[in-house]
C-alpha cells in the first residue's frame, strides 16, 4: 500500500492513503527521518503475535473477574 505526506502541521504528518478515503495524522517522530510534504511512503502491515496473545490473556482475565463478581453478588 502506498501513501503520500500531504502536509506537516506542527508535529503531525497528514498522510493520505492512495486510492482510499483514509487520512492518517501521524506524529512526525514516528515518520522516517527526513520526511517532508510530497514524499511517498510504502505502508506494510505485520502481525504482532506477542501483543495479540498478551491482549487476549488480559481480556480473558478481566472477563473471568467480571463473571466471578457476578456469581458472588447473586450468591448473597
Amino acid at each position: 500500500m502506498k501513501a503520500v505526506v500531504d502536509q506537516i502541521q506542527e508535529n503531525l504528518a497528514v498522510v493520505l492513503i492512495e486510492e482510499q478515503d483514509v487520512v492518517l495524522h501521524v506524529p512526525i517522530e514516528k515518520m522516517p527521518e527526513g520526511t517532508q510534504e510530497g514524499h511517498w511512503l510504502r505502508i506494510d502491515f505485520t502481525l504482532d503475535e506477542e501483543q495479540t496473545s498478551s491482549m487476549y490473556q488480559q481480556n480473558k482475565t478481566l472477563l473471568q473477574k467480571l463473571i466471578n463478581r457476578g456469581k458472588r453478588r447473586r450468591g448473597r
